[in-house]
């Protein structure tokens, strides 16, 4: 092992990096602020148009940081995006919480580019370590991102019941404090291991799938960029997010309507007079349980899952495989939205499948294009999640303030299908030589597709 103070076992590794990853997942505790800022006044549209601006502001800002890993060191980047995350949430609780301008910059913008900055670190760096368990590791290294949602969404709610206590403006001002200090505590075992060492005592690992045989060659981004593999993963993975992200900039908006209507309904049949401020309460409870505890505990579910499911099956089939069951999973959300308990279910399903991508599209740069400059490289692939960041959530909220959430939704399940179509489509490149002198200094590869 290294003489690294920080890191005497490499478990240690992955502990920080599950702690950056919980701080840089309140991305997906956004759904909790919106029917707070409707009330305020707020269109369903600007509730999303935030949330695509942080999410599309991550996945641009994650190829600067990809670039970065190398010269400034993984420990500095990911301390650097803790803070700059924290200022953004920090300065939207300075502003008060309601303006739309403000949120959309200091949470939008700054928050946004402080979670590209980190994110990739605690990837980059478990796969150094883990280099026998690629899918494995890497589902671990972002499970914290799935998990952190419900910390967050916790903390403001009915744990910290910090909106009810502090309004929105110190609920960001507070959230803003805390991410800070645990991205900067992560960020201590954040390091890479030395040149070439592998673990103790390693195994050598079955053949595996083709892709996995052959991926002991290191390309630069500029050529991964020229290859069809690329375009078929950054395009599958863009499908997939769209429909992922439109569900989660939904999930306590459209369900509360969908429980409330059903509610109403079932009260006007029973010949009662309903009670609309209790049937608002009780569709909200529930809408807000399904967010707080079934879409991020099976995401961070998801990741570990589907990472491990792939070591084995091979990640082209593993990620047609989970876009297929998202798709169809989309199809069905908009009729179990308005039970209970199938809304439950229909939140934990899109949330797992979610998760899978986070494992899956980075072990699967790794197996194709070289798992050392996976830091760089997967900040392109990456792009794709700006594509559905807009694409998705900005569709929902249009179509919802249209009235016509049911539709979204299923536009979302056949992109998931031509996603998996996609993945069906991945081969192994075909011809791989190895040669000095790449970009940057790295290792290439000439390739034939």
């Amino acid at each position: 092992m290294p003489r690294n103070p920080a890191v005497r076992n490499r478990w240690i590794v992955v502990g920080g990096g599950i702690l950056v990853q919980l701080g840089l997942g309140v991305i997906y505790a956004w759904p909790v602020f919106t029917l707070a800022l409707r009330d305020a006044g707020w269109t369903r549209t600007q509730t999303q148009l935030v949330f695509s601006t942080q999410l599309a502001t991550f996945a641009i800002v994650m190829v600067v940081a990809g670039r970065l890993l190398g010269t400034v060191g993984p420990r500095a980047l990911a301390l650097a995006g803790g803070l700059t995350l924290g200022l953004g949430y920090l300065a939207a609780g300075l502003s008060g919480g309601t303006s739309f301008p403000a949120v959309l910059v200091s949470v939008g913008l700054v928050g946004g580019a402080g979670i590209g900055l980190g994110y990739v670190v605690p990837i980059a760096v478990g796969m150094r370590w883990f280099p026998d368990r690629k899918g494995m590791i890497t589902g671990i290294a972002v499970a914290g991102f799935g998990f952190g949602a419900t910390l967050w969404v916790k903390l403001a709610d009915n744990w910290g019941h910090l909106l009810a206590d502090h309004g929105l403006g110190g609920t960001f001002a507070i959230i803003g404090l805390v991410l800070a200090a645990l991205v900067a505590v992560g960020s201590i075992w954040m390091v890479f291991p030395p040149d070439g060492w592998k673990p103790a005592g390693r195994l050598p690992r079955p053949a595996g799938p083709p892709e996995r045989r052959a991926g002991a060659v290191e390309m630069s981004s500029e050529e991964m960029l020229r290859t069809r593999q690329y375009w078929l993963l950054m395009t599958a993975f863009a499908l997939g997010a769209s429909a992922g992200l439109m569900a989660v900039g939904l999930l306590k908006i459209f369900p509360t309507e969908a429980l409330s209507n059903a509610m109403h309904a079932a009260a006007a049949a029973a010949g009662g007079t309903p009670d609309h401020q209790a049937i608002a309460a009780c569709a909200g409870a529930i809408a807000g349980n399904a967010t707080a505890f079934c879409f991020p505990l099976a995401n961070g579910l998801g990741r570990l899952a589907w990472g491990a499911v792939s070591d084995w099956l091979g990640r082209p089939r593993s990620i047609a495989a989970m876009m297929a069951l998202q798709g169809l999973t989309m199809f069905l959300f908009p009729a179990m939205a308005g039970s209970e308990y199938l809304l439950y279910l229909g939140t934990a399903l899109v949330g797992f499948n979610f998760g899978g991508n986070f494992a899956l599209f980075p072990a699967a740069t790794a197996d194709f294009f070289g798992a050392r400059n996976v830091g760089r490289n997967y900040g392109w692939i990456f792009l794709a999640y700006a594509v559905g960041g807009i694409l998705g959530p900005v569709m929902g909220g249009k179509l919802g303030d249209l009235g016509n959430f049911p539709l979204a939704f299923t536009i979302c399940g056949v992109l998931c299908l031509l996603a998996a179509t996609m993945a069906l489509l991945l081969r192994p490149l075909a011809t791989r030589e190895r040669r000095p002198g790449a970009v940057g200094g790295e290792t290439g590869a000439r390739i034939a597709t």
